[in-house]
């Protein structure tokens, strides 16, 4: 209530005499909170609570500026107190694309999230955003052993079953490290991308921003969430996107959408690989890089921070990692290790 309290008096000194209510937007996985402020007027406001103890909200300014110059549609600053850990920002509203993804919307909300993602890849430059390098590659991919495998499942790894783990890790870390780089947002998927309407009119659309065609307006994604953003595989935020651990689709539909992301970016001068099949195995180990850490990261909240909340979005990330395993013949040694240690969890009934 502190916290609150504090931000109360900051809002109170940025719109002295105007009156406003204030209630929770949203929280996340870190100790960011979001409120929204709603004024006399019926104009709102976003304000983000991040306790300087624990978060550093200049990456997410610094950040949000580069992808804003892209023309994307993310949330404005319009104030900021960094020593108290408040920022106030534009409201992007309620609507998020997991709330709004339907058979029937899929390929339009689709299109505008890659449509944005190009964008964003297409402003890339050196030296403005950390490199995703080996370094912070594997210690995502160490949460699987670590948080997973032996805080979640109870096992301890045989010298053999840690052998094949490292060389399925350094195939891996080949492929990803092999890939172009460009800005990635590192959490490019539905509970990040927020839908956003509005009436045509003359002035530019945001990128991304696709027509529809049921009432003739703008469908533009507001994109959350960017602050841990990296220069690295171009690859990356399509995973995220189209394997995406909050929502399930065919793979005969996903194929389609990123057949046209791969169109898209080739027509606009991005770095992909001219051949279809190599560029999809690079987006496929990439998957499997964020998968295997995704389920570290899923296991450390529950463990560690006490939520729950993932537990139940593990099995369709645990899918994913299959399906790529055994698909490719690099990524065999992680299949038989993921087999065994379902067979573990089944004779302990340890929940996966």
């Amino acid at each position: 209530m502190q916290r609150q309290k504090q931000l109360i008096d900051w809002l109170s000194s940025l719109y002295p005499n105007q009156t406003f209510t204030i209630a929770p937007a949203s929280a996340d996985a870190s100790f960011r909170r979001y409120f929204r402020a709603t004024f006399a007027d019926g104009t709102t406001r976003v304000a983000m609570d991040a306790p300087p103890q624990h978060e550093d909200c200049r990456p997410f300014l610094h950040v949000g500026k580069l992808f804003e110059d892209a023309g994307t549609h993310v949330p404005h600053v319009y104030a900021q107190d960094l020593k108290q850990g408040f920022l106030l920002l534009s409201d992007l509203g309620n609507t998020t694309y997991l709330q709004a993804l339907s058979q029937e919307s899929a390929t339009r909300l689709y299109g505008a999230a890659t449509d944005a993602l190009i964008h964003i890849q297409l402003a890339s430059r050196e030296n403005e955003l950390p490199l995703y390098d080996e370094a912070l590659l594997r210690r995502e991919l160490n949460l699987f052993p670590e948080w997973y495998i032996s805080r979640h499942l109870g096992v301890t790894l045989s010298a053999k079953q840690q052998a094949k783990l490292e060389e399925v890790f350094v195939r891996i870390l080949a492929n990803n490290l092999a890939q172009p780089n460009v800005y990635v947002h590192r959490d490019y998927h539905s509970r990040n991308l927020m839908l956003i309407e509005s009436p045509l009119s003359n002035s530019p659309p945001q990128a991304g921003a696709r027509t529809n065609e049921k009432d003739n307006s703008l469908i533009s994604p507001g994109i959350l969430d960017f602050q841990d953003a990296v220069f690295g595989p171009i690859t990356y935020d399509l995973a995220s996107l189209f394997k995406d651990a909050y929502i399930r689709w065919e793979e005969e539909e996903i194929m389609d959408w990123i057949i046209r992301y791969w169109e898209k970016a080739r027509k606009a001068g991005l770095p992909v690989r001219e051949d279809f099949g190599e560029f999809y195995r690079d987006y496929e180990m990439m998957g499997v890089q964020r998968h295997i850490k995704v389920l570290g990261i899923f296991a450390r909240l529950y463990h560690r921070d006490g939520k729950d909340g993932y537990l139940k979005d593990m099995p369709l990330v645990m899918d994913y990692l299959r399906r790529a395993c055994e698909r490719y013949i690099d990524l065999k040694p992680l299949l038989v290790l993921l087999m065994e240690l379902e067979m573990h969890a089944q004779q302990t009934g340890t929940a996966t």
